[in-house]
């Protein structure tokens, strides 16, 4: 059932989601208006059809997220390592704690109506992490040598690679571990020594 006290597009939104959980990535409108307590014209109305709906609910996921691991995280900061850390740490928790996950870094990530969404947020995550990057070599943390636009590409793609293994299998890795070992992978291609200072280094 939709959540009490939201207006009609949010409640179909957590509508469609319920529905694409329980369809496992199929659902249909006349099922999600009955959830939502809504009409189907409604939900045309707002989403202009099924497919739009669908890229709607991703959409929304990734906000979430968004709000929890990246523009509007609230990170522990004592360094830039420690930071970061917690970001994957945050990014690993959402995934494992939000029922929608599976799906949408599965076989809705695949899916034509979701395309553009997929695409507008890994763009974003590309740039803001290129910019995170080059902030980093400007003060010393991560070597000039590295390429920010090619290391951020693939860091994100093992991350994603490494989080659709995690939740597809029948027992999940720790996420403290797996967020361990993902950190591991990202300090070695950023070539990080083992202890990074809590503050940049100095340079001269």
């Amino acid at each position: 059932m939709a959540a009490a006290g939201l207006g009609t597009r949010d409640k179909l939104i957590a509508a469609a989601q319920e529905e694409l959980i329980q369809g496992h990535g199929h659902l249909e409108m006349q099922a999600v208006a009955r959830r939502a307590r809504a009409s189907v014209g409604l939900a045309y109305h707002h989403f202009g059809s099924k497919a739009g709906l669908i890229a709607g609910v991703v959409e929304a996921f990734y906000d979430q997220l968004d709000g929890v691991a990246f523009s509007g995280a609230k990170l522990p900061a004592a360094s830039w390592a420690d930071r970061e850390k917690a970001r994957i740490g945050a990014y690993v928790a959402f995934h494992y704690d939000h029922p929608f996950a599976p799906l949408v870094i599965g076989p809705l990530s695949r899916a034509p109506e979701v395309l553009d969404v997929e695409i507008a947020f890994t763009g974003r995550q590309l740039a803001g992490g290129a910019r995170m990057l080059e902030a980093a070599q400007r003060d010393g943390i991560v070597r000039d040598d590295i390429d920010p636009h090619l290391t951020i590409a693939l860091m994100i793609g093992g991350i994603r690679q490494a989080l659709i293994g995690a939740l597809t299998v029948e027992r999940r890795p720790d996420p403290a571990k797996l967020t361990d070992d993902i950190w591991a992978f990202m300090a070695a291609a950023l070539r990080l020594p083992a202890k990074t200072k809590a503050g940049p280094r100095r340079r001269g």
